[in-house]
């Protein structure tokens, strides 16, 4: 099956990368299969009790002594992302800042978050102090994806980091030099312990070799029809794993919207990195009494952007081929339907660029209502009202992201929405905030990345009691005194009754 991952389980003994501006080959990288992921997990394992006995501070060092490593060199990281993804220079340095900051949150937050956190006991056991203290696995396996190569596999590797983990980066065929970069970066910055975190070049049977060499965690990002694959052998082994997976993220506009905001922010929202993006804003739910406005806003926005390569463009071409009949597809659908491109339309598509499309009167049963077009597309579609816009995005099958534009009920319009992440009078923005968790339901995937339960996604909580003195009575012996259980729960009742000013003989 082919996916935007490429084809699952497909191997392959070289990866041959290009230059996406030019289609000219760029790099070559050697293929990693089962006895080279076995010997990664090994050498990582070996290093998991140095890392985790390093403590928060001395991890924290090491983690700034890195981030200072690919601060100096975020440059050429650029340049590498430009190149592989083909997304403009100053998207790509976007990613390498992105990777700075969640670094910051990381070592700025992993003990708070994750160390010695004191519990009160109960008056069973006053004798006792409780605490609970996030342990790590052992050795995660991140499987990154390309779209952003180095900022979404990236976060994740920060958080099992900063967490105790070592880690295995098995980062997308698409871009294996960002990978490579990446893992230059802490061999420099952490020459004392190189083998806790590493990489593996591949295609999609390289990701199986590794599940199958028996991590610990397994974090995976791509596909829905991927995602599955993943969850399906994992659960062989019980192994517990984080999916980030597709959606067809929709935003909400509203009667009482800004027009010239939401059609602004729309318009970037939906087309930024191509579209290449499982946060996209794919469909558009406009109230009927704003709807041809609003139209005509982000029709005439969305003309002024530009496909390409050169330094004049605001989105680069289409990097992973297979994509780019499913973008044909789900245009030719809508408009099959009785939708009308407003800008662009089939004409936009060719064999590496698909230049903006917009997309009016798109029914609720066509493709690009429904399923992940992952391409600068936005199916707009008219509702009676913001009731029906949230009943139809609840309807869906993914959850991920979503954003609501409204001058007086944007949080009331966002809470009802069952999706992960709500971005008001905006686009993306909670993207942007390394403290706010990013996750979604249903077919976007379970388990978060950032933010204090990106932190505890890569740390299981491992619970300690610890005796301090004497007790009246023991509850964890046989032989309590007579009575005790009895008398208990009758000082329960009572107060209960007494709370509620009933008799309590």
């Amino acid at each position: 099956m082919t996916t935007r991952d490429g084809v699952i389980g497909y191997d392959g003994t070289e990866i041959v990368t290009i230059d996406q501006a030019t289609g000219a080959e760029f790099a070559k990288y050697a293929v990693a299969g089962q006895a080279e992921a076995e010997a990664a997990v090994a050498a990582a394992r070996a290093v998991t009790g140095a890392w985790w006995d390093l403590g928060f501070e001395g991890r924290a060092r090491r983690l700034r002594a890195w981030q200072r490593e690919i601060a100096l060199g975020g440059e050429e990281a650029a340049a590498l992302i430009h190149a592989e993804n083909g997304k403009p220079l100053d998207e790509a340095r976007v990613e390498v800042l992105g990777i700075l900051e969640q670094l910051n949150y990381a070592v700025e937050n992993a003990e708070r978050v994750l160390g010695r956190r004191d519990v009160p006991s109960g008056p069973t056991a006053s004798n006792q102090e409780a605490w609970i203290e996030y342990q790590p696995y052992g050795v995660a396996a991140v499987i990154g994806p390309w779209n952003f190569p180095l900022n979404t596999p990236g976060a994740i590797v920060v958080s099992a980091l900063a967490a105790g983990n070592a880690v295995i980066l098995k980062p997308s065929h698409v871009t294996p030099g960002v990978a490579e970069w990446l893992i230059g970066t802490w061999r420099r910055a952490v020459p004392d312990l190189p083998a806790v975190l590493q990489h593996l070049n591949g295609y999609g049977a390289t990701g199986q070799a590794l599940i199958a060499a028996g991590p610990d965690k397994v974090a995976f990002t791509g596909s829905v029809a991927s995602g599955k694959a993943v969850a399906a052998q994992c659960a062989g082994t019980l192994t517990p794993v984080l999916l980030e997976l597709g959606g067809n993220d929709g935003v909400i506009v509203a009667e009482d919207a800004d027009l010239d905001e939401a059609a602004a922010h729309v318009v970037w929202g939906s087309l930024q990195n191509t579209g290449h993006g499982c946060i996209s804003l794919e469909v558009a739910y406009v109230v009927e009494s704003v709807h041809d406005e609003f139209v005509e806003k982000v029709a005439e926005l969305a003309r002024q952007v530009r496909a390409g390569s050169g330094d004049d463009a605001q989105i680069g071409p289409v990097p992973l081929p297979s994509q780019v009949p499913v973008i044909r597809e789900h245009i030719a659908d809508a408009l099959e339907h009785g939708a009308t491109a407003v800008v662009g339309g089939l004409e936009a598509v060719g064999e590496r660029y698909v230049s903006p499309t917009i997309l009016a009167g798109v029914p609720f049963d066509a493709l690009a209502a429904n399923e992940e077009t992952f391409g600068p597309t936005l199916a707009i579609t008219k509702v009676a009202d913001t009731d029906e816009a949230v009943s139809r995005i609840n309807a869906g099958r993914y959850g991920l992201g979503s954003a609501v534009f409204s001058r007086d009920r944007g949080a009331d319009i966002a809470r009802r929405l069952r999706v992960g992440m709500t971005s008001i009078n905006d686009a993306l923005v909670f993207s942007m905030n390394s403290g706010l968790p990013f996750g979604g339901r249903g077919d976007s995937g379970y388990g978060r990345k950032h933010g204090d339960e990106g932190l505890r996604e890569f740390g299981y909580p491992h619970s300690f009691t610890a005796k301090t003195g004497p007790a009246q009575f023991s509850a964890s012996k046989f032989g309590r005194p007579a009575g005790a259980m009895a008398g208990a729960l009758a000082g329960v009742r009572k107060r209960f009754l007494a709370e509620s000013g009933e008799p309590t003989d």
